[in-house]
């Protein structure tokens, strides 16, 4: 969606009074998961309209073509919120979302009136509702039903019931109706049936067997044989046998695709898994030379990042998660298939973690820099300054994509093992081993219990005082946490009433979404860490969590509001509030979530590399208030390299309390075994008997809280980040600050941070002295509320060095910059001189004579701007390779810099500064080259990408100087 003027002729007047649209619209938006559903159809006399069925929110929409190379907005600069039946005039540009509050569901009908070609106009208008009176009952004549009751958070109870016309059949048909008000308009009800080839249970529980088909049903509804997106061969359909992400999601997103096979879909159908991570695996596309600094194979094939936070690759760098899938497709293929694959795995993933070690490992602390896995939401999940910053974002260290690399790491290695390569086989063991180290030295926080989230940025670099749900089950089920920390992490982690949050604490004035928010996929891993921890009441807030969310809404949605679990929490006092923002049926994550939880977690088989594994957990209250009509339980038809097994579980009788219990035998075929067979153990027909007893307590530690859905509680919220307002140097080289509390009340105190380390605590707003303080350092300050204990993100951090003025700031018309692109003078946009679209991989650009006065750690940056594409879009995100040399010619700092995507706006745009090249430095004079490197727009796959980076390969940006900062 760039920013770009549509012509005057894509409104044809075609000699008459009307005009027509030369390139077809569409009403894109959070409520068809922005895609091309909803097409402005020509009504005449210049008028086009589309009648889309719209359910409560403040959804956010656009006017756009396919491809998204035309935009039609209201204000190019600012969101703009709609009145129905209210006539505004648009713009042929592209620019920020329109918001449509909607307050129940209904037909709203979009009228774009195109004949004015000079003044083309859209107004919405709310279609009269159908009458619904006297509607069929979908359950009649079912021969069996059941209900549910479940409670909600304001006191109130939703009525889900199960049918089906034939309990005794093989495959059953199921009917399931909720009074739970849905994300989408449509029926209150869903049919759907046991499929062929995939497991069904038979549980007693006609409801617990209806979700599991249910989740079955959705995993073959996602199983496409073509996927698409806007961004993509121009929103046409592309040729793949893959799993789609779900009902707005029609496209394969590495991560989504990664955690859903991992969490069950590669034992079910892992040739379809194989094909989606095949096409999330490119080479260089046609004309690429890749630059000697790159460490791949000739035809550098590489796991695919998907489009994202400035750019996409490096500011993210979990595209590791490729790994995951690829493991247990590995585990779950065909012996005959699985040779190949394991061979291009291996080359895959060496490619990745190779060039990944170039450019995105930090050495000081042993972690890899990069955006929190899957919480790719920069406004959702990190500091309120940080989208107009986002090469603080690419340097910050986050715990999610750390394990995930630690994970591939693993895998790799595995796979050196078994291809006989020792010198892989070593490196990255040893990878492996020291990253592991590092993320317990740095991120584990002994005060919380917890490992943080992520840290701070460059200039700072402190862990913070965040957390996530999803990161410290990775944490757990990797191996990465001891016994010990599992232990503390399952207990401190907090609940709401609904299940545990993806992020703590939540950051006011943002939506739902990633904020506020349960996502099925992140608690079937929190399940998984809380069974390997033997958590009982971790386990059963995480099964009721997800067998609720499926059974109220009709489908394993994209995410819910965490305190009240609705799919959509209207917030009418705030509507920008309202959320989650966007949420998607039959999610592919959260289908995988809910299978694994049943086949994994309840029946208790898990696929390993040479044969399965048999650990059911079965908690007391699952025993009591889900199976408690049966003794037995079982699990039929599940298939694994073209044997069945039939699983069954003798329960013993409902106890009151809480645990879990124990397993006393296990019998194969009518032999007792232990809880591990090999392959080779298992004949073409299977029945496997797993007898349950005793009642084991095990851990029953776990945090609750509770508030308002409605209320920015300081139980649930953190504050806002503070600001520093001044920064100052005395004569007596103590140091001064003005800390600003951006907002916070009175119950908030402050905490300094000089050079990433805690010096001060317990501050009020306002002057503060440091005297301690050295040459040249950097500061940041976060806020702490008083009654929970809840922290901020930190400011903004700034250097003495560079508020002295005592920094070397080279502008591009100083002498000594050298460039084969001449440099343009100021305009409206830029007050500075730049050198303008510098990138190609022939363009040169050098510094020379850069003077250092004194030994010390210093920062090289350059400042630039890029407005190839949006902050949250794209694949042109800048990425270079920047020397540092003495006066004598040697090399004393080289790496990977990065140049995100930054805002860009209609008035005045600041500049922003790239990732530092730290280096150590002595007094001298100094020479800075910058020369290419690569981002996602050189390969191959992204060919097809309709923006920046798609028609060739774009990484470039315009240079404003270069920046050499004193940091201690």
């Amino acid at each position: 969606m760039m920013r770009s003027a549509i012509a005057l002729a894509a409104l044809l007047a075609c000699g008459a009074a009307h005009a027509q649209i030369d390139t077809a619209l569409f009403v894109r938006g959070a409520f068809n998961g922005w895609g091309t559903a909803d097409a402005l159809a020509p009504k005449g006399k210049g008028i086009y309209q589309a009648d889309i069925a719209v359910a409560p929110g403040n959804h956010a929409f656009k006017l756009g073509s396919s491809d998204w190379a035309a935009e039609w907005v209201i204000d190019p600069d600012k969101s703009v919120n709609l009145a129905p039946d209210t006539a505004y005039q648009l713009e042929r540009l592209s620019g920020p979302e329109t918001f449509l509050f909607v307050r129940t569901s209904g037909t709203y009908r979009f009228t774009l009136d195109a004949s004015d070609p000079a003044k083309p106009a859209l107004k919405v208008t709310r279609l009269p509702d159908a009458d619904r009176t006297n509607a069929p009952d979908p359950h009649a004549g079912h021969a069996a039903v059941a209900t549910q009751a479940w409670p909600t958070w304001d006191g109130k109870t939703e009525t889900v019931r199960y049918s089906t016309p034939d309990a005794q059949a093989l495959l059953r048909q199921y009917v399931q109706s909720s009074t739970m008000s849905l994300r989408d308009p449509g029926p209150q009800h869903v049919a759907y049936a046991e499929q062929e080839g995939l497991p069904r249970a038979r549980t007693g529980n006609l409801a617990f067997d209806a979700l599991f088909a249910l989740a079955g049903t959705e995993m073959r509804l996602n199983s496409v044989s073509q996927i698409k997106d806007g961004n993509y061969n121009g929103g046409n359909a592309i040729d793949c046998d893959c799993f789609s992400t779900g009902e707005k999601w029609a496209y394969v997103w590495t991560r989504d695709l990664s955690y859903a096979a991992d969490l069950g879909l590669a034992l079910l159908d892992p040739q379809r898994v194989r094909n989606s991570l095949d096409f999330k695996l490119s080479g260089w596309r046609a004309g690429v030379t890749p630059v000697a600094q790159i460490p791949a194979t000739a035809d550098g094939l590489q796991i695919v990042q998907d489009t994202g936070s400035g750019g996409s690759w490096p500011v993210s760098t979990d595209r590791l998660t490729w790994a995951f899938a690829a493991e247990e497709t590995l585990r779950t293929l065909p012996a005959a298939e699985r040779a190949s694959f394991a061979s291009k795995a291996l080359k895959a993933l060496s490619n990745t973690l190779e060039i990944d070690r170039v450019a995105a490992f930090d050495a000081a602390t042993g972690l890899y820099t990069g955006e929190e896995s899957f919480l790719d939401w920069r406004d959702q999940t990190y500091a309120a300054w940080m989208p107009g910053d986002l090469a603080s974002m690419a340097s910050a260290k986050a715990l999610s994509t750390n394990v995930v690399i630690f994970q591939a790491l693993k895998l790799a290695a595995q796979l050196a093992r078994e291809q006989r390569d020792a010198a892989k086989t070593a490196r990255y063991t040893r990878w492996a081993s020291a990253l592991k180290r590092a993320i317990n030295k740095e991120l584990w926080l002994a005060d919380e219990g917890m490992y943080s989230s992520l840290t701070a940025g460059h200039l700072d670099g402190a862990p913070l005082h965040k957390f996530d749900w999803l990161g410290q089950a990775l944490a757990i089920v990797s191996g990465v946490a001891d016994d010990r920390q599992t232990a503390s992490i399952l207990a401190r982690y907090p609940h709401g009433p609904m299940g545990a949050p993806v992020i703590w604490p939540q950051q006011i004035g943002a939506p739902v979404y990633h904020n506020r928010a349960i996502w099925p996929f992140v608690t079937a891993y929190g399940l998984r860490a809380a069974v390997q921890g033997k958590n009982a009441a971790v386990a059963d807030a995480a099964y009721a969590t997800l067998m609720r969310g499926a059974a109220v809404n009709l489908s394993n949605m994209e995410n819910l509001e965490w305190l009240s679990g609705q799919p959509l929490l209207l917030d009418e006092k705030t509507p920008a509030l309202s959320g989650p923002v966007i949420n998607s049926r039959r999610q592919l994550w959260s289908v995988g979530g809910y299978l694994g939880m049943v086949i994994d977690n309840v029946f208790g088989v898990t696929v390993q590399d040479d044969g399965i594994a048999l650990r059911p957990f079965v908690t007391a209250r699952l025993r009591r208030e889900t199976f408690g009509a049966t003794n037995e339980i079982a699990l039929h038809d599940l298939r694994l390299h073209g044997k069945r097994i039939d699983v069954v579980l003798r329960l013993p009788p409902a106890a009151e309390g809480d645990g879990y219990h124990r397993v006393e035998r296990i019998l194969l075929n009518g032999k007792q075994v232990r809880d591990t067979l090999l392959s080779s153990d298992l004949q073409a027909e299977n029945r496997i008997e797993i007898v349950l007893g005793k009642l084991v307590a095990g851990a029953q530690g776990i945090r609750r809280v509770q508030a308002n859905p409605y209320d920015e509680s300081s139980v649930t919220f953190g504050p806002r980040e503070p600001v520093i307002e001044a920064l100052t140097r005395a004569s007596s080289s103590a140091v001064g600050m003005t800390i600003g509390a951006n907002g916070n009340a009175g119950n908030v105190s402050y905490r300094v941070y000089r050079d990433g380390k805690l010096v001060a605590d317990k501050l009020p707003a306002g002057a503060w002295t440091d005297d301690k303080a050295g040459v040249a350092s950097c500061y940041a300050v976060e806020a702490r509320f008083a009654d929970s204990g809840n922290v901020s993100h930190h400011s903004q951090p700034r250097c003495i060095d560079a508020v002295a003025g005592t920094g070397v700031d080279i502008g591009v018309t100083d002498p000594r910059v050298t460039s084969n692109l001449t440099t343009t003078a100021p305009d409206a946009r830029f007050s500075l001189p730049a050198i303008r679209d510098w990138g190609r991989p022939q363009d040169r650009f050098a510094v020379d004579g850069m003077r250092v006065e004194s030994a010390g750690d210093y920062r090289v940056q350059v400042r630039y701007h890029n407005g190839a594409n949006q902050v949250n879009l794209g694949i042109s995100g800048g990425v270079k390779w920047l020397v540092l040399k003495n006066s004598a010619g040697k090399v004393v700092a080289q790496g990977v810099i990065q140049l995100p995507h930054a805002p860009l706006f209609k008035g005045a745009t600041p500049t922003v500064y790239s990732t530092p090249l730290a280096a150590r430095l002595r007094a001298g004079s100094y020479r800075v080259e910058m020369t290419d490197f690569y981002n996602m727009s050189y390969l191959e796959s992204n060919r097809t990408f309709t923006g920046a980076g798609g028609a060739e390969p774009a990484n470039r940006f315009d240079i404003h100087g270069v920046r050499l900062l004193r940091v201690k």
